[in-house]
């Protein structure tokens, strides 16, 4: 994200005008400074208006001068808005038409604790002040508790009510529960009940419709996200960057590993070999847009609380992003890795090997979508979705042949299998039109025929040393002419794991 997609007036009311072109920043590539990023975050909540803004501890992490920035300007927009600004406001006595900002500070500098209206001060889920900063000094000195010089007021605060510590538990347990008996039998405490009882009995009598936008519908916040995405992608290289070099990697590894394979009978195993990995390692490494999408999951998380958009343009949004990259990272695997095999040497059958593996991202890229939705953590979705892949590989049809696995895998698992389809169609993209030469007895043997070939697969072309390609498919039972079902079904499968993603995001609240 840029710092330039906050509106001019925003800008320079945090004072993020100089960085308006600027990058946010990722864990790999530097961004603004760490006051900046805070400002920019706030103000990234007031682009829609809200009438409340909720800020859990705006400067943590920052030193005292960029801690008390942020404050000065969220002090400066409070009072744009004609709103008392404090760690908790009233919001019962403000006007409809105002912004309510309620933020909570811990242990702020002695400056930023001067900048605030009003303090809340809480110990033990009670309050023990709700007041003018101004005052809160006078009201512990009327206490006893007179704070010394050159003492930051906020530090004495924390410490006098902080009983987490104290070496005598039972004087500090009495002492904090006569200072919280003090603050009810206070005036101020007295004129704060009866305000809150005088808000209550007036309901919800005042309501302002002025200025209540229409919610955007569902294709104005797709096409929204759709370009926050994409801006996203090619700014941040862990989304994408990291995928296309470990995908041009392993091109280069397949393709040297098991470089221009013979059409020899002694090629077969190592050509299987081949296809296998290389649609079950690039669906297989798609498990690193978990962290990704983890990111663009908690941002939602919040927006979604804002009201601004659902799963729905979330889902849909993200697919369509991830279309025309996975798209090249199919390309680029094939043209490297393809002809370096040399598998089938012939145009309608290198693209079909391509769309056969954009399938394979497609659908790996929705399992991640699914497991990172559902424990929207990094590890155990990283766990998760390795695991998946490993039954996948499994029952996909190479480690053991679809006619013989086992009956409770096969019914159970191998039928909704992304890589089955995707391994079946590329075998039989590879070997329906290919003729493989036979290897040779040794010398003064023959066969049974009276030749001296030695053939592994037995095909109607073993009389003249060859092997028909469709003999290596028999052993597996895969048969031509179901490219079409199995289209069907693999789009079924993308789309199903992209709708679950959209059922758990729509369950959780």
């Amino acid at each position: 994200m840029a710092v330039r997609l906050l509106s001019p007036g925003l800008l320079d009311a945090f004072g993020l005008r100089e960085q308006k072109d600027a990058l946010i920043g990722t864990p790999i590539r530097k961004g603004i400074s760490g006051g900046q990023k805070r400002r920019a975050g706030v103000a990234s909540q007031l682009i829609t208006c809200p009438r409340i803004l909720f800020l859990d501890e705006p400067t943590s992490g920052l030193d005292s001068k960029a801690g008390w920035e942020v404050v000065k300007y969220l002090k400066g927009v409070a009072r744009r808005n004609n709103q008392v600004f404090g760690t908790r406001v009233k919001s019962w006595l403000t006007e409809a038409k105002q912004l309510i900002v309620i933020a909570s500070i811990h242990q702020p500098s002695t400056a930023t604790f001067n900048l605030f209206d009003k303090l809340m001060l809480l110990s033990a889920g009670k309050t023990h002040y709700f007041g003018p900063v101004a005052g809160v000094t006078e009201h512990y000195e009327s206490l006893g508790h007179e704070v010394p010089l050159h003492v930051n007021p906020a530090e004495f605060l924390l410490d006098l009510v902080n009983i987490d510590f104290a070496s005598e538990r039972e004087e500090a347990v009495k002492a904090l529960d006569d200072m919280q008996t003090a603050w009810q039998g206070s005036e101020k405490s007295k004129q704060l009940t009866a305000a809150v009882a005088e808000a209550e009995a007036r309901g919800g009598e005042q309501v302002d419709t002025a200025g209540q936008g229409t919610k955007p519908g569902l294709v104005s916040s797709t096409v929204t996200l759709l370009h926050r995405s994409f801006v996203k992608s090619y700014r941040d290289v862990v989304a994408y960057g990291i995928r296309a070099a470990m995908y041009f990697g392993l091109a280069i590894m397949v393709g040297t590993v098991w470089v221009r394979l013979d059409a020899a009978q002694e090629s077969i195993i190592p050509f299987i070999n081949a296809l296998f990995f290389g649609c079950a390692f690039m669906s297989f490494m798609a498990v690193v847009y978990c962290p990704a999408w983890l990111e663009d999951y908690f941002q939602y998380i919040k927006e979604r609380r804002n009201g601004l958009y659902g799963p729905t343009a979330l889902i849909i949004s993200n697919f369509l992003i991830g279309i025309p990259y996975l798209f090249l990272f199919s390309l680029l695997f094939s043209v490297i890795s393809y002809w370096l095999v040399n598998f089938q040497p012939t145009g309608t059958a290198f693209f079909t090997w391509v769309f056969w593996l954009f399938c394979d991202l497609l659908a790996a890229e929705g399992l991640v979508v699914f497991m990172a939705s559902l424990f929207p953590s990094f590890v155990i979705s990283l766990a998760l979705v390795a695991f998946a892949n490993g039954l996948w590989m499994s029952v996909d049809g190479f480690m053991v042949q679809p006619t013989i696995l086992n009956v409770f895998y096969k019914y159970v698992f191998h039928y909704w299998d992304y890589q089955k389809y995707v391994f079946e169609n590329m075998m039989i993209n590879e070997f329906k039109d290919r003729v493989y030469t036979c290897g040779k007895l040794p010398a003064g043997m023959t066969g049974v025929n009276g030749s001296d070939c030695q053939c592994m697969f037995q095909t109607d072309l073993a009389d003249q040393c060859l092997i028909r390609g469709q003999g290596v498919l028999d052993q597996y039972g895969y048969k031509p002419g179901k490219q079409g079902r199995d289209i069907g079904i693999m789009f079924c499968i993308i789309v199903g794991w992209r709708l679950a993603a959209w059922v758990v995001l729509k369950l959780k609240k």
